[in-house]
């Protein structure tokens, strides 16, 4: 898959890793990038194709695979994060995280799919697809099924030849996490790492240390890890 030439959508292209996916895509040569958000207008990226999408909206999703129907490269980056725990959150609001960031998704790649053969999607995940956080346990619980949704969809395009990619990342310098005070990796750097292993034909890109770490934390006991007492 190269990145020149390619005819991509970014989903959530309004800021933060959606939108510095689509500068990075125009710098890199894409013939086209439809930049997808709720709120097109937002949407100040010379050079790209604005778009209206809601991912939680089948009939949105439907109107925009309709317009994007010559995409070779689907970027699945929109999501949300609310802050809920599982036992104690609201229950509306664990919906509508797995809404967004799981079923939202799916739609995108179920209506997407059937154009995308011998090119590629790329799902944005996180590094709590492989642990939990207190204060985070609706975006880690949805993220991880995510992850296996990556997994699953990979092995059912394959034989279509559409590479499926997962990007992991910890904590990102974006408006998502603006309240966040510990180390934050750069989108620019992000991006560049989700670019060059979509070029590379990779499964998975780990953009950073704490994503590794965490990753490989997964062989040992969980108790070295969260260390309850």
């Amino acid at each position: 898959m190269q990145i020149s030439g390619a005819i991509a959508l970014v989903t959530g292209a309004n800021r933060g890793l959606g939108r510095e996916f689509a500068v990075q895509l125009l710098e890199r040569g894409a013939t086209k990038v439809y930049a997808a958000a709720r709120r097109p207008e937002l949407i100040d990226i010379p050079g790209v194709e604005p778009l209206q999408l809601d991912i939680t909206d089948p009939a949105s999703i439907a109107a925009a695979a309709s317009t994007a129907s010559d995409i070779t490269l689907l970027i699945n980056n929109a999501g949300i994060s609310t802050g809920a725990n599982l036992v104690s959150g609201d229950l509306d609001v664990i919906r509508r995280e797995m809404d967004t960031n799981f079923w939202g998704t799916l739609h995108m790649i179920r209506a997407f799919a059937p154009r995308l053969g011998g090119g590629a999607i790329l799902n944005v995940l996180s590094a709590l697809s492989w642990f939990a956080y207190d204060g985070a346990g609706a975006y880690g619980a949805a993220k991880a099924a995510t992850w296996n949704l990556t997994n699953g969809v990979r092995l059912e395009l394959a034989a279509q030849k559409t590479l499926v990619t997962g990007l992991h990342l910890g904590a990102a310098d974006t408006d998502m996490m603006a309240d966040y005070t510990g180390p934050k990796i750069a989108p620019a750097a992000v991006v560049k790492a989700a670019l060059d292993g979509i070029e590379a034909n990779r499964l998975e890109v780990v953009a950073d240390e704490w994503s590794a770490h965490v990753k490989a934390s997964l062989a040992a006991d969980p108790s070295e890890f969260y260390q309850l007492s």
